[in-house]
């Protein structure tokens, strides 16, 4: 069946922002993650681990020893479908990171030891700054990572062991994500101190190393959620009165270009008819609707709380047993 214009027109899209998270995240470990030795989990993580004890090999190489078998699961329990794409991405991100770093580090001794004293002409680095290295880092992975798996792929790795879970034990994606990874840690730790290197190169004592990469862990699930979910802002508001608010139904439908449900009630103790109406808005909607509000009726009773998740016209399409949900 051929394809239309729009429809190809999406594919091309979905692969372009695929290779946007992609570099993203391959920016964000090649100069905020693995020149300090941060554990962040999954594929990488352990990569990292192994690149203190293997230096000549860089972290992206180790990263397709990981990927190949997670890569297997990936086609065989989630589909060929997501496969190709996860495909391409676990290929993808491994050689962006090895490329950033050969153009990152001036000498093959400083790509080796992934020195943050010369990385980039030594204009980042962030030695004695690791909270500040470790909030951007995250940051950054969890927007590469997050906007790849909006786009129906995964970056290989814990990710494909977060979305198992999803799909056959329905733990939400970012905890499965939080899970996995911290697993890694506490295993590294055990191990061989969190990549520390040699014991002439330890700058900064394990545990200290340990809780810069939870901290890193958990940035890096907040931020897939919020890629994925949104930061969920919505309102929603109950309007109760006594009068009929034409005014304020216009406004709704032809000022915010939104609707709303109306009601009939009455009060439990007068017993009077009423009209409730019910909507959902956007937060920065809120206030002019609350002007109007009072302008159609100033003894309005309104109740305003938080809409977790808005489906329907308008808003988001409710989501499919197979879809992500990051929360």
């Amino acid at each position: 069946m051929a394809l239309s214009k729009s429809d190809i027109k999406h594919e091309i899209r979905g692969w372009g922002n695929i290779l946007f998270g992609s570099v993203i995240m391959a920016f964000g470990f090649v100069f905020f993650i693995n020149p300090y030795n941060i554990v962040p989990g999954g594929v990488y993580g352990a990569s990292i681990v192994l690149h203190n004890l293997f230096p000549t090999i860089q972290v992206g190489t180790f990263g397709y020893m990981f990927d190949i078998p997670l890569l297997i699961l990936s086609v065989v329990l989630l589909g060929a479908k997501l496969g190709a794409r996860t495909i391409a991405v676990a290929l993808l991100t491994p050689l962006l990171m090895n490329v950033m770093s050969l153009l990152a580090y001036p000498t093959e001794e400083a790509l080796h030891s992934l020195d943050p004293a010369q990385l980039a002409g030594g204009i980042l680095d962030l030695s004695d700054h690791l909270i500040l290295t470790v909030i951007i880092g995250g940051v950054l992975i969890g927007i590469g990572n997050g906007t790849v798996v909006r786009n129906r792929a995964t970056t290989g790795g814990t990710d494909i062991v977060a979305m198992i879970l999803q799909k056959y034990f329905h733990v939400p994606f970012s905890k499965g994500i939080f899970f996995a990874d911290a697993s890694v840690v506490c295993f590294g730790l055990v191990v061989i101190g969190f990549g520390v290197g040699s014991a002439e190169d330890i700058t900064e004592p394990s545990v200290y190393l340990s809780l810069y990469s939870l901290i890193t862990i958990f940035i890096v699930s907040r931020v897939i959620a919020f890629v994925l979910n949104g930061s969920k802002n919505d309102k929603l508001i109950f309007v109760i009165s006594d009068n009929k608010m034409l005014d304020l139904h216009k406004f709704i439908i032809e000022d915010l270009n939104r609707s709303a449900t109306y009601i009939k009630s009455s009060g439990l103790y007068s017993g009077a008819d009423k009209e409730m109406l019910f909507m959902v808005v956007s937060y920065k909607e809120v206030r002019k609707l609350k002007f109007k509000i009072k302008e159609a009726d100033p003894k309005a009773f309104v109740v305003v709380t938080d809409a977790y998740d808005a489906f329907g016209e308008g808003w988001k399409p409710l989501p499919s047993e197979t879809d992500l949900v990051p929360e």
